[in-house]
């Protein structure tokens, strides 16, 4: 069954390109703008998307995407230590959960469709996503698997970079800095000439963080590359690597010491798409890699351990994708993805020499090599009647895995817009997480037997924009069954991985942005998450966020307003709430080359409070800066 299904996709590909070279041009594109293929608008699916554009995240001052994101969607929520860096390895932060439902690699996050997580022990890697760069990000609020396949379990964030479309040379140059000796610089420079165009950016922040120990250093670099031969093909490449390197003193309960972690992290893609008046779609190959070294530390007062953890890991792939516009009001989306995923673990002695029987110290070198396959083929449908008024929308994915067989992903749903500028949709949907390596192969709990995770998702929600466009609103419904979670169990009197976990989550969100007078505009948004896991870490009750803006001429000022409620972040005594106000202003001198300083001013109120257990977040900070763009 699969053959066919992917024999029957190849085929359509390439009728749908021979149909795309025979079609008349009557539409000629005066200017090309090239990006990387995407294999779907997901604007235009019943899929509750939330989407943070460039002007977020330029006025927002952070270098992080993760807090960025955060504060503009309801249902997100990060868990954070400190006051910079997210860390890897044990007690590491970053965790992102959606309407409950994160942690490990149930989040796909992806750089410009390309899929990021480590390909050894699945998880996101946070430090990564930083701003340099980005252009917007795509949030998908409940499974996208039909997509992107295993990840996108509870929902994905593409992040998309900048391409450069104005002619000759442009930039942005940023520094800052502010409380616990933080300094932050980010450089970004851009050149189009015709049909070429090139962007390079770097970042660079060190911090010696809010705790004693806990100082992190972090460098980022992006590079793009674009060429359109003609008004309808395009070809790219990009390459985007990260350094950095944290200390971790451990929590206030447990202290650690000589606990760090050095890591790099690389991806990078060579694509090409074509935009045809009926057809458009792609093929891009990518590969994204990593090293991490880590010394897991020890408590104060015992030995230092005598080894250095290694992680080596790869995940690369590539996908071939068409969307074709067969009748008026239809699309029709096909792809082929292809995963090879996998890496390599060991340990390193400390000293040059060693000999097993010293001290009777075991000899603790111990290797791991392992990889996965993963092969899909997909089609989605999208069909508009009645002057667009209603869409219904179709697909299901085949995916086949290495280790356990088959998965099929269906998802279906519908948009109604009973009237101008509104939308009404209903999803359905399946999102599925394949078992990374640890839980296959390594470590005591190993089960090479295992299968998927997988939850099924129904959501309603309603968009309504009015007043001219000056207010926009929403409200969404959720309700998601979880299955075959993989816990840890004991069987036979040792700990065993099984598919044995099953959760539900149903909730609420609402968010409106209002420009009540020229220079003034107000955001809200509001989720609410009841579980029947009361287990689950980093997925709030309650969660408002609150800003207002004003910009007068030249100024720019923001208040904001984070409140959360009952959330479990491991502290046995019970759930924490808290309250956190924020400030920024920024001033902009008016000349031939922009110059514009700016202050913020996080947790006004010097509020105490914990995202982790054990892990202390930092009272009022300061961080001020200037930035130039040319």
């Amino acid at each position: 069954m699969k053959t066919r299904l992917l024999f029957v996709i190849a085929l359509l590909i390439q009728v749908m390109t021979f149909y795309a070279q025979e079609l008349p041009d009557t539409t000629i594109l005066q200017e090309v703008v090239v990006t990387s293929p995407e294999k779907a608008n997901v604007l235009l699916t019943p899929m509750d998307v939330t989407v943070v554009n460039s002007q977020e995240i330029e006025k927002s001052t952070e270098t992080s995407l993760l807090p960025i994101l955060q504060n503009h969607i309801p249902g997100m929520f990060v868990s954070q230590r400190g006051m910079i860096g997210y860390g890897a390895s044990t007690g590491s932060a970053g965790t992102v959960k959606i309407r409950g439902v994160g942690g490990g690699n149930q989040i796909l996050f992806m750089i410009d469709g390309i899929p990021t997580w480590a390909g050894f022990y699945g998880h996101a890697n946070p430090d990564t996503y930083a701003v340099n760069g980005v252009e917007k990000v795509e949030v998908v609020k409940g499974p996208s698997s039909i997509l992107y396949g295993s990840g996108a379990m509870g929902g994905s964030v593409n992040i998309i970079t900048k391409s450069q479309t104005k002619e000759g040379f442009s930039g942005r140059a940023r520094a800052m800095f502010g409380s616990y000796y933080t300094s932050k610089f980010n450089l970004m420079t851009g050149y189009k000439k015709d049909k070429i165009s090139a962007v390079v950016a770097g970042q660079l922040e060190r911090s010696n963080n809010n705790r004693p120990n806990s100082d992190y250093w972090l460098a980022n670099q992006y590079i793009q590359f674009q060429y359109a031969p003609t008004s309808h093909w395009s070809i790219g490449t990009n390459v985007d690597m990260t350094q950095s390197k944290a200390n971790n003193p451990g929590t206030i309960q447990d202290p650690l010491e000589n606990m760090w972690t050095e890591v790099f992290r690389g991806n990078a893609a060579i694509y090409a798409n074509n935009r045809y008046e009926r057809v458009n779609g792609g093929v891009q190959a990518y590969i994204n890699w990593g090293r991490h070294t880590i010394d897991d530390g020890n408590a104060p007062g015992s030995a230092p351990r005598h080894y250095i953890f290694h992680l080596k890991d790869y995940n690369m792939g590539f996908s071939l994708f068409e969307t074709i516009n067969p009748w008026i009001g239809n699309d029709l989306s096909v792809g082929i993805d292809f995963q090879h995923w996998g890496g390599h673990v060991f340990n390193t002695e400390k000293e040059i020499v060693f000999d097993p029987n010293n001290e009777g110290r075991p000899y603790s070198r111990s290797e791991s090599k392992y990889n996965e396959n993963e092969v899909s083929g997909y089609v989605m449908m999208q069909q508009s009647f009645i002057h667009n008024l209603l869409s219904i929308n179709g697909g299901v994915r085949l995916q086949h895995n290495s280790q356990f067989g088959n998965v099929w992903v269906p998802q279906a749903g519908f948009i109604v817009r009973p009237m101008e500028q509104s939308e009404i949709k209903f999803s359905f949907g399946k999102g599925f997480r394949s078992p990374n390596i640890r839980e296959l192969y390594l470590y005591n709990p190993a089960n090479a037997n295992l299968k998927p995770e997988y939850l099924l998702n129904y959501e309603l929600s309603y968009r309504q924009t009015v007043c001219s466009g000056k207010l926009n609103y929403g409200v969404a419904l959720y309700f998601i069954d979880g299955k075959d979670m993989i816990q840890t169990g004991m069987v036979d009197g040792r700990p065993l991985n099984m598919n044995t976990g099953k959760f539900k989550n149903k909730g609420f969100e609402l968010d409106a942005t209002w420009h009540f007078l020229p220079k003034w505009q107000i955001y809200a948004g509001y989720a609410y998450l009841h579980t029947d896991n009361k287990e689950v870490l980093y997925a709030p009750k309650n969660k408002l966020d609150l800003s207002l803006a004003f910009n007068p001429g030249n100024f720019e000022f923001e208040l904001e307003n984070n409140n959360i409620w009952s959330l479990q972040n491991g502290n046995p005594e019970g759930t924490v709430s808290y309250f956190l106000v924020n400030l920024r202003g920024a001033y902009t001198f008016s000349s031939k080359i922009p110059v514009t300083v700016f202050l913020k001013l996080d947790n006004l109120f010097d509020k105490k409070y914990e995202v982790m257990y054990g892990c202390p977040m930092p009272g009022i900070t300061v961080m001020g800066g200037v930035e130039l763009k040319f």
